[in-house]
């Protein structure tokens, strides 16, 4: 008997808007009743040869800065109940690593990143697309801590490249996205209400295939 197509969820949002803890909190409600694997957009930027100065200074806002058709690649590969080998992006050398992570294919799928919706056929692959909608103010406070603690980042590099980079790349190519989502949730992991809508989605539809 063949087995039913896995379900991929989509969930994007500017850098630090709190997608990444809706997909969390996505992926604990699933964690025990049925097989799920989050998939980061962030693991497929693009392998670099440029000199460290240099590929400090790339525009990892851009959807050039990734290798879409990889991920593309990769999330076909999965819904065919195939493994993949997913790389892995180092931040503090600003270039992926030579390792790779095995995943196996999964019931469900979160794909997370901020222009998943960006691709046209990205979304085709997608049965749920999510916008996480937050304040720029929030999202600067939010990536500011993250980066300082998570990739040890300074201040002044974090503020450079946000002024230059991350709110104007947002407003130009992340937030347009927003309308082909078929789910709009502002703050984040913070909105119980619209996480618990999605769950109840996303049960429907594995039972639906034959996958709760």
């Amino acid at each position: 008997m063949k087995q039913q197509k896995p379900i991929v969820i989509g969930i994007t949002g500017g850098s630090a808007s709190g997608k990444t803890s809706v997909a969390h909190e996505i992926f604990k409600e699933f964690s025990e009743s049925s097989s799920v694997l989050m998939l980061q957009q962030d693991s497929f930027y693009k392998a670099s040869d440029l000199p460290f100065e240099q590929r400090k200074l790339i525009n990892y806002d851009h959807p050039l800065a990734f290798d879409t058709p990889l991920l593309v690649a990769d999330l076909k590969h999965l819904l065919a109940r195939e493994p993949i080998d997913k790389p892995v992006y180092d931040y503090k050398i600003h270039n992926r690593s030579k390792e790779t992570i095995h995943v196996e294919p999964r019931d469900v799928i979160i794909l997370e990143g901020i222009l998943i919706l960006a691709d046209e056929e990205l979304r085709k692959l997608m049965d749920i697309k999510i916008f996480v909608d937050t304040d720029d103010d929030i999202r600067l406070m939010r990536r500011i801590r993250r980066d300082m603690v998570e990739r040890g980042r300074s201040l002044d590099n974090i503020m450079d490249q946000y002024m230059e980079t991350v709110k104007p790349m947002y407003h130009e190519f992340i937030e347009p996205t927003k309308r082909y989502a078929d789910l709009i949730i502002p703050e984040g992991g913070e909105n119980h209400v619209a996480i618990d809508l999605l769950v109840t989605k996303i049960k429907s539809i594995l039972a639906e295939r034959g996958l709760a």
